[in-house]
C-alpha cells in the first residue's frame, strides 16, 4: 500500500519528522516476566495472570511503531514482506508444538478426547482458535469437556487476526492523513484511538453480559493491542524525571506480579479488570522511555539484566509449551493441580522443550530462509511446517470415523448391545459378549447433542425453540419440557411416540428448569430462563398437549446428596392441572464426579461406577410431598441405572453418559423398552399400539439369535 506520491509534496501543517527509535532491552525482559507469570499462575494457581494482556499490549506497541516508521520512511508498507516474515517467525514453532500435541494425545489421552483435540489443533493452526473456544464456552452441553492442550493458542489467534487488520488500518489512515495535509503519525493516532475507544466500550459491555464469550472475543481484546499502538505513537514525547521514572517502573512491575493474586477469578474478564496488567505494562514502558540511563536501582535496569533478556528471546516458545506439558502432567498423574515438585517438573520440561524448539526454528528454518532471502521462501517455510500437522489431524480423524462406523455396524445386533434392555433378560445379562463400547467415546458427545441441537434454546435465548416428532396428526400429544436433564430423555420418548402413534413436541432450554420460580446460572440471576418459562406456558396454552413430560426432582454432585423437589416444580404442575394437562414427572438421574467416557477409555468399564448416594437421596424426594396436584404422576427409572446402590457408566455394552450426567443418544433410546409399561401407567390417557416395544422386538431378537447360532 503506497502513499509515496502524496508524500512528495511538503506537509503544510506538520513537518515530516520520524522520531528516533532506540532498542529497548527492558521490553525483552518484560516479555520474560509475562511468560513466567503465565506459566506460574497456570501451573500452581489456575488463575488469570495478566501476562497474556501484556503480550497483547506489547504486540500492539511493537507492530504499530514498526508500521508507522515504515510509512514515514518509505511511504508504504510492504504487505507481502510483513505477512511472510510473521509466518516464518510464528508458524514453525507453533506447528512443532501442535504436532507434538497430536502425538501426545494419541499416546496418553483417552479416546473420548481425540476428536476434540484434532478440532482444537486445526483451529489453532489456522488461527481461529479463539472463536472455536468462544463457541464452545457458550455451549452448556460442553461444559464438562476436558481442558484442551492447545487452549492457550487463543491469544495467538487474536494476534494473528490483528496482524491481518493492522497494516491495512495504518496504511489507509496514513493515506487519508496525507490527503488531508496531516502527518502519517497523526492519521495513525486517530485510527488507533478510534479502535481503542470502540473496542474498550464493547469489551465493557460484552464482559458484563457474556463474560465467558468476552474472554476469547477479538473485539473485546483489540483495545489492548490498540493501547499499545497509542503508546508507540506518543512514547517518544515522554521523558519523565528520574524519580518519576523509578516510581513508574517499580509500581508497574510490582502491580504486574501481583495481578493474579489481586484479580484471580473474582472479577469478570477482560473488562475493567484487564486495565490492571495493561496499565502496569504501560508504566514500565513509560519508565524506560526517553533517556537511556534508568538508574542502577530502577525496575527497567532489572528488566535489562541478561538472564531476563535471554529468557525474553524464548518467551514465545515457553508460552507455547507450558500449557500442553501441564495438561499432560495432570493427565498422567490424575491430579487437578500439580504439587510444588510437580509444578517445577512441568516448568523444567517446558523450558527444555522451548529451548529445543527455538534451536530448531531459529537455528534451522530462520537461518536457512535468511540465506534465500525472499518472501516466497519465508512463506513456504511456515506453511511446510503447518501442512503436515493438518494432514496428520485429518488422517487421524478419518481413522476415528472408520472405527465409529464399525461400532455402529456391531450395535445393530440388539443381543450384543441391549443397553438398558439388558435388565429384561437375566440370561442375556449373564452371557453378554465383551465388545467395544457403543457409542464410540470419541464422538458420542457431538453425536448426542447434534440430534436435538436445532430443537433446543441456548443459554441466552428466552424464545421457545420447538420441534415435532412422531405422528404429527395424532390425537394424543406429549410435550417434552425442561432443561438438558429432560432433553436427554428425547430418544426414549421419540421411540415410544413412533411405536404408539403419538405426537411428540419438544421445548427444552439449556440449564433452565421448567419451574415457576426464579433460577440462577453460574451463580447469577437467569432472566432468560424466567422469560423462557413464561413463553413456554403461553406456547402450551396454544398447543394444548395431553401430557407434559418434565423433571420431578433435582440431583447434584457438587454440593452433596441434596436431591430435592423445588417448590417451583410443584407450582408449575398445579398450573397445568388448572388447564387439564397431565404431568409425567421423571426422577432426575445420577451425576458422576468424573467424565464417564474418559473413565471407560482409561479403565475397565466395571471401574466406572459411583455410589448412588453421591448424588441421589435414599428415596425419591417427591414421595414425601403432601401437596402434589392430582394431574401429576411420577416415573422412577433409577433401578435401571443403578443396581445394589451403585450407578454404572456402562450398561448392556452401551455408554450410559456422554459426560458426567447426560445420557448418550443410544442408551436413551434403549430406555424406551424398559420404561414403556411405567410410562403407559403414568400417562393414563395415552393410546397404546397393538404391540409393545418388547413384543415388536421379539422377531428381530429371535432372528439375530438364530443367525448367531448358525455362525
Amino acid at each position: 500500500m503506497s502513499v509515496s506520491a502524496l508524500n512528495r509534496a511538503p506537509d503544510p501543517v506538520t513537518p515530516h519528522v520520524t522520531p528516533r527509535h532506540r532498542r529497548r532491552p527492558d521490553i525483552e525482559g518484560l516479555r520474560a516476566v509475562a511468560a513466567l507469570l503465565i506459566a506460574v499462575y497456570h501451573i500452581w494457581f489456575g488463575t488469570v495472570s495478566g501476562g497474556v494482556d501484556v503480550f497483547l499490549l506489547l504486540t500492539g506497541f511493537l507492530i504499530t511503531g514498526s508500521l508507522v516508521r515504515a510509512m514515514e520512511r518509505d511511504g508504504r508498507v510492504d504487505l507481502a514482506a510483513f505477512w511472510t516474515k510473521l509466518v516464518k517467525r510464528l508458524f514453525p514453532a507453533g506447528a512443532v508444538v501442535l504436532g507434538a500435541v497430536l502425538l501426545m494425545a494419541h499416546a496418553y489421552f483417552p479416546r473420548s478426547q481425540w476428536t476434540a483435540v484434532i478440532d482444537d489443533v486445526w483451529a489453532a493452526a489456522l488461527y481461529y482458535g479463539n472463536w472455536h473456544l468462544a463457541l464452545g464456552s457458550v455451549d452448556y452441553m460442553a461444559e464438562n469437556s476436558a481442558a484442551s492442550p492447545v487452549q492457550h493458542f487463543w491469544s495467538l489467534a487474536v494476534q494473528g487476526q490483528f496482524y491481518l487488520l493492522w497494516p491495512v488500518l495504518i496504511g489507509v489512515a496514513a493515506l487519508l492523513a496525507v490527503r488531508l495535509g496531516r502527518s502519517v503519525r497523526r492519521g495513525a493516532a486517530v485510527a488507533v484511538g478510534t479502535v481503542f475507544a470502540l473496542s474498550f466500550s464493547y469489551s465493557l459491555w460484552i464482559t458484563s453480559t457474556e463474560p465467558v464469550w468476552a474472554y476469547f472475543d477479538t473485539g473485546a481484546r483489540l483495545w489492548e493491542l490498540a493501547l499499545g499502538g497509542l503508546l508507540a505513537l506518543f512514547v517518544h514525547r515522554v521523558d519523565l524525571p528520574g524519580w518519576a521514572r523509578a516510581a513508574a517502573g517499580w509500581i508497574g512491575l510490582v502491580a504486574l506480579v501481583l495481578c493474579g493474586f489481586v484479580i484471580g477469578d473474582s472479577l469478570p474478564y477482560p473488562g475493567y479488570a484487564s486495565l490492571w496488567p495493561t496499565l502496569a505494562a504501560l508504566l514500565i514502558i513509560l519508565a524506560g522511555a526517553g533517556r537511556a540511563d534508568n538508574g542502577r536501582l530502577s525496575a527497567n535496569r532489572l528488566l535489562c539484566a541478561r538472564p531476563l533478556t535471554w529468557l525474553g528471546g524464548h518467551a514465545y516458545t515457553l508460552f507455547l509449551w507450558h500449557w500442553p506439558v501441564l495438561v499432560l502432567h495432570l493427565e498422567l498423574t490424575g491430579q487437578d493441580r500439580p504439587t510444588l515438585g510437580g509444578g517445577f517438573l512441568v516448568l523444567g520440561v517446558s523450558f527444555a522443550a522451548a529451548l529445543a524448539t527455538s534451536w530448531l526454528v531459529d537455528g534451522g528454518v530462520v537461518r536457512a530462509t535468511r540465506r534465500l532471502g525472499t518472501p516466497v521462501w519465508s512463506l513456504a517455510a511456515g506453511i511446510l511446517f503447518v501442512v503436515p500437522v493438518l494432514v496428520a489431524g485429518s488422517l487421524w480423524g478419518q481413522s476415528i470415523e472408520r472405527d465409529r462406523q464399525l461400532r455402529t455396524e456391531l450395535s445393530s445386533n440388539p443381543l450384543a448391545y441391549p443397553g438398558a434392555a439388558v435388565h429384561l433378560d437375566q440370561d442375556l445379562a449373564r452371557n453378554l459378549p465383551a465388545l467395544p463400547i457403543y457409542p464410540d467415546t470419541t464422538t458420542v458427545a457431538r453425536d448426542t447433542i447434534d440430534q436435538t441441537r436445532e430443537c433446543n434454546a441456548l443459554i441466552n435465548q428466552p424464545e421457545v425453540v420447538s420441534c415435532e416428532f412422531g405422528d404429527v396428526r395424532s390425537d394424543y400429544t406429549i410435550a417434552l419440557v425442561g432443561s438438558s436433564h429432560v432433553r436427554h430423555w428425547f430418544q426414549a420418548l421419540e421411540t415410544l411416540a413412533d411405536q404408539h402413534g403419538w405426537r411428540l413436541v419438544t421445548m427444552t432450554k439449556n440449564a433452565c428448569q421448567f419451574s415457576a420460580h426464579e433460577q440462577q446460572y453460574r451463580g447469577a440471576e437467569f432472566p432468560e430462563c424466567t422469560r423462557w418459562n413464561d413463553n413456554v406456558m403461553a406456547a402450551l396454552e396454544v398447543l394444548e398437549p395431553d401430557t407434559v413430560f418434565t423433571l420431578g426432582s433435582l440431583t447434584s454432585v457438587r454440593t452433596g446428596p441434596d436431591e430435592h423437589v423445588p417448590e417451583g416444580f410443584v407450582e408449575r404442575w398445579r398450573q397445568l392441572d388448572d388447564r387439564g394437562v397431565d404431568v409425567v414427572a421423571v426422577r432426575d438421574t445420577p451425576r458422576f464426579s468424573f467424565r464417564v467416557p474418559d473413565c471407560t477409555d482409561r479403565n475397565h468399564r466395571s471401574e466406572c461406577s459411583e455410589p448412588r448416594s453421591n448424588s441421589m437421596a435414599a428415596q425419591a424426594p417427591y414421595e414425601e410431598l403432601t401437596d402434589v396436584p392430582p394431574n401429576t404422576r411420577f416415573l422412577d427409572m433409577t433401578n435401571y441405572l443403578c443396581q445394589d446402590e451403585v450407578c454404572h457408566g456402562v450398561i448392556g455394552n452401551q455408554l450410559v453418559y456422554y459426560d458426567t450426567n447426560h445420557f448418550s443418544y443410544s442408551f436413551s433410546q434403549s430406555l424406551a423398552m424398559v420404561m414403556e409399561p411405567y410410562f403407559l401407567a403414568a400417562a393414563g390417557r395415552a393410546p397404546e399400539a397393538e404391540l409393545t416395544l418388547a413384543e415388536a422386538a421379539l422377531p428381530l431378537q429371535e432372528a439375530t439369535q438364530e443367525q448367531g447360532n448358525q455362525s
